[in-house]
């Protein structure tokens, strides 16, 4: 054990931690003020049932003993033989470290979904579809990537047996976190239906503060996301922070560029976007790509999602409500193209899981058709997953609020609560 990469690892779970209330202020912020309460609490109430499932099941399921390369055994089951004191996967820090870490993207993963269905799915309905999304969707996606299934590389066992790895990567979740939220968010928003009166009025950010808020500290989290991911206090941790801070900042920049194009102003909500679209870009290839390449996929990726989400919610009349398929989704699938094509195998030598080939830009195939074989496992996987999670929540509730319950306002017809009681005026 190594006492400076357990104590780095302590911090990052913290940071990563911290990300799901951030998240909550940046949903909360973008919603109607009727709606305030209940999109924060969507996110939040995660944070208790992902960390009990994870301790009884969940990282058993994602990080046990491989079965048919696609889920875990029941080793760790009720975080039993799960050492405090020594790593049995090779690292610097102990078991229990590793799990409570990666017990923090079981967190934040789920509370992404929530961005595409604010204001118009019963909290009822929504509890037990994300407990279900996390055995049926997460736990096995996170196996399949970073715990020895057939996503990663390998030699025995492969795919039921097959022998088949993908040899694809995923330094931090692209596929694991993002793509799958996203296309979940997606399937969800489209079950769902758009909201009341989407297309008859303006849906406004009613606190552009939260937004800023929830954004700061989903960067300020986001680099323990990211850094921690190289699981040790180490170069590969030192280059994933920068990458990480040079693609955000990029993005920053070209969605604020974008607004100034498109409206003659540059906004907040563009500026908060752009840095987090920056974010989710990144994390896929933060350690193997290098740092040039992080410019350009933070430069390309405010554009591909402006223009992603204007298509889904103009052209195709799907109502993303945060755009969480627009940010997450597309964002994702960019990052996991991006690192295809950037990817370096001599960057992040301590990481297991690192590339097997360089990227498309070197003359090498092998790593880009892994990212686009994985990209479309994750998708498939995310879409049959959602509609089963879909099917068995609908034999015990409806899915959506009723149209009185959506006019009055999620937060006092779901909790009985408001965000500011002494406001009168119409929302």
């Amino acid at each position: 054990m190594n006492s400076g990469s357990v104590s780095f690892i302590i911090i990052c779970s913290a940071l990563v931690f911290l990300m799901t209330p951030a998240l909550a202020f940046f949903y909360g912020g973008l919603v109607r003020r009727k709606n305030v309460l209940n999109t924060m609490f969507a996110t939040m109430f995660i944070a208790g049932t992902a960390i009990v499932m994870w301790i009884l099941f969940g990282y058993s399921l994602s990080f046990g003993s491989d079965v048919g390369g696609v889920i875990g055994g029941f080793d760790f089951l009720g975080f039993n033989n799960v050492s405090i004191s020594e790593s049995t996967r090779g690292l610097e820090i102990p078991d229990a470290l590793f799990a409570g870490f990666q017990m923090m993207f079981a967190v934040i993963t789920p509370a992404l979904i929530t961005g595409a269905i604010a204001g118009r799915m019963k909290f009822k309905a929504l509890v037990p579809f994300i407990c279900l999304w996390s055995i049926v969707v997460y736990y096995p996606l996170a196996h399949m990537v970073w715990g020895g299934g057939f996503l990663g590389a390998g030699t025995d066992g492969g795919l039921f047996g097959t022998g088949l790895y993908l040899d694809s990567v995923d330094f931090a979740g692209g596929n694991v976190v993002h793509i799958s939220s996203g296309i979940t968010g997606l399937v969800l928003a489209i079950i769902l239906g758009k909201r009341r009166d989407y297309e008859r009025s303006a849906y406004k950010p009613h606190n552009i503060p939260f937004v800023l808020l929830g954004a700061a500290l989903l960067w300020f989290g986001w680099f323990g996301f990211n850094a921690g991911s190289a699981l040790a206090a180490n170069g590969t941790a030192v280059h994933a922070f920068m990458t990480s801070a040079v693609s955000s900042a990029a993005a920053l920049i070209s969605w604020m560029f974008i607004d100034v194009v498109k409206t003659g102003k540059p906004t907040l909500v563009g500026c908060s976007t752009g840095l987090v679209v920056g974010l989710v870009a990144i994390t896929p290839g933060a350690g193997f790509v290098p740092m040039w390449s992080a410019i350009l996929i933070g430069l390309l990726v405010s554009p591909i999602c402006y223009f992603g989400v204007h298509l889904i919610k103009r052209v195709f009349k799907i109502d993303d409500a945060l755009d969480a398929f627009g940010c997450h989704g597309i964002g994702g699938i960019w990052g996991g193209i991006a690192t295809g094509l950037f990817g370096v195998k001599e960057l992040a030598p301590g990481v297991s899981s690192g590339a097997k080939w360089n990227g498309l830009i070197y003359g090498e195939t092998g790593l880009f058709f892994a990212q686009i074989e994985s990209i479309l496992v994750t998708v498939l996987v995310a879409v049959v997953g959602t509609l089963i999670c879909v099917g068995i929540v609908r034999l015990f509730t409806k899915l959506r609020v009723s149209e009185m319950d959506e006019r009055v306002g999620m937060d006092i017809t779901q909790h009985g609560e408001s965000a500011y009681p002494s406001f009168n005026g119409l929302d």
